[in-house]
Formats: C-alpha cells, sequence, structure tokens
C-alpha cells in the first residue's frame, strides 16, 4: 500500500523545530510518509510558524498547488487553523476527511521596464507600488481604459480578499470576506492637493478589471515594487498592471472553521 506523503516545513524557531518533530512521529504512526524537503508528489503542505511563515513557504514553493494547512506557533495566524497542542485532531479530521478547501485568489502586477522588457510579480496577499522612502511618489492612475487620478503620497497598495486584514487592513482598508472576487486599491499617506487629486480611501475592483499605473519621475526615478513584503526595486520603468493572476492557494479549513469569528477573535 503507498503511503500517504505529507511535507513539513516550519520557521526554524525552536518551537516550530519540536512541533514539527512531534507531528512528524504522529503522522508516521498514522499511516503517512512525511518529507522535509518539498515535492509535487506530497499530497498536503505543513507550514509551522506564523502567517509570515505560510507566505514564505508559498513564494519558495512558487505557488504550490498542493493544499497548505497551518500551525499557528507565531504571533496572529491568520492563515493558520490549528496550535501545536491540537495536533491530534488535525491528523485525526484530517484522515476522516472532515475538512474543506478554501480556494485563495491571487494578485499580479505585470511590470513594463525601461527596456520594454516585462516581469510577472505576484502575492497573495497584496501588491504595492512606492517610491523611494524619502520621497513622496506621483502615479497616474487609470482603471480599465479610463484615467482616474495623478496620485501623490507615499503609495498604492492592491490588496486581494485574503490579504485585506493584512497590511491593508493596517493602512485604512477594509477587511473583506474572502469568498468576494474583488481587488481593493488602498492609497498609502494620499496628499490632496491643486496639483495631485488622490482618493483618500479604498477603491473596490471588480475581478475583470486591471489596474494600470504609469509612474511620473521627478527628482527620483525608483520605483520599488512589493508582493507579500518581498520588496525589488526599478528605475525609470514604464508601466505597471495589477489585477487578478491565474495561480490559486488552496488552504484546508476544517469544520470549526468561520471567516469572520476569526476576524473577531484576532481584531476585536
Amino acid at each position: 500500500m503507498e503511503h500517504r506523503l505529507v511535507c513539513i516545513r516550519t520557521n526554524g524557531m525552536p518551537t516550530s523545530l519540536e512541533t514539527a518533530e512531534l507531528l512528524k512521529a504522529k503522522l508516521i504512526t498514522s499511516g503517512f510518509e512525511v518529507t522535509e524537503e518539498f515535492t509535487d508528489r506530497a499530497e498536503l503542505l505543513v507550514s509551522i510558524g506564523g502567517d509570515g511563515a505560510t507566505l514564505d513557504a508559498i513564494h519558495q514553493y512558487d505557488f504550490p498547488t498542493m493544499p497548505i494547512v497551518g500551525i499557528n506557533t507565531g504571533h496572529l495566524g491568520f492563515f493558520q487553523e490549528f496550535h501545536p497542542e491540537e495536533l491530534d485532531e488535525f491528523i485525526f479530521n484530517y484522515k476522516e476527511g472532515h475538512y474543506s478547501t478554501q480556494e485563495l485568489v491571487t494578485v499580479q502586477a505585470k511590470v513594463t521596464t525601461a527596456d520594454d522588457s516585462e516581469v510577472i510579480h505576484t502575492g497573495l496577499n497584496e501588491v504595492v507600488i512606492r517610491g523611494s522612502l524619502s520621497y513622496s511618489t506621483h502615479l497616474n492612475i487609470s482603471i480599465g481604459d479610463s484615467f482616474i487620478e495623478r496620485f501623490s503620497g507615499d503609495g498604492i497598495l492592491i490588496a486581494s480578499p485574503a490579504g485585506s486584514t493584512a497590511y491593508n487592513y493596517s493602512v485604512g482598508g477594509s477587511i473583506v470576506d474572502p469568498r468576494l472576487n474583488l481587488l481593493q486599491v488602498t492609497p498609502i499617506a494620499p496628499m490632496n492637493t491643486t496639483a495631485y487629486r488622490s482618493f483618500t480611501s479604498s477603491v473596490l475592483l471588480p475581478s475583470d478589471l486591471t489596474l494600470g499605473i504609469v509612474p511620473e519621475y521627478t527628482r527620483n526615478d525608483s520605483t520599488y515594487i512589493l508582493t507579500d513584503g518581498k520588496e525589488t526595486l526599478y528605475h525609470n520603468l514604464k508601466r505597471i498592471t495589477v489585477g487578478f493572476s491565474d495561480k490559486i492557494i488552496k488552504l484546508i479549513r476544517f469544520e470549526s472553521y468561520d471567516f469572520w469569528n476569526k476576524v473577531k477573535t484576532k481584531f476585536l
């Protein structure tokens, strides 16, 4: 009989490593095969740590197609489903099929560089576009085929529904139920002057619209693209187009999971 293969990844912290060793022993006893090396043969990826550990795993493994479950040894743990003391409950419910799969859409930025090459950046939570920390950034923003505004401020953040509770929330964006298929555009420290008329609240876009951004360079030619906190610097880029990616992240959710109950317990 072929063993069911589970991949375990941790954030390297002592509590996470201890939890991983205990989980590995329990999974093997329950008839699973366990690896700490990522492989597409695995039916499940277990991320042990906080939300950052799950995001790191998603990026390191290039948005894996197998389901992911999180065991929280970090702080907020919004993506995480279990605590270390619930390993037996996790294994029993997973083995018995008492769970559902939550599909999370991702957001991407297509960057056209100064030499007309194209680079794709994908994030589960958000894409952030900003200039140097020393200067305001100036952005000409279009939605679909319509020019909307000349933005001035620290930058703009485009969040997926899953990312609405992350950086987006900390800069004044709205919490969005992940069952809604929309993008949220949230300004970061916007300026409202006679030269630049910037939105001061979030804008919600349907899934079939894209956001077009053309930087307007003055004293500085730098533009930073951040996807889930991972930063890339560009000089004199021509255009950024932001919309949904075709990559989907699948999280294992058990019968007790409720998004709004998690919002209440984590934020209120």
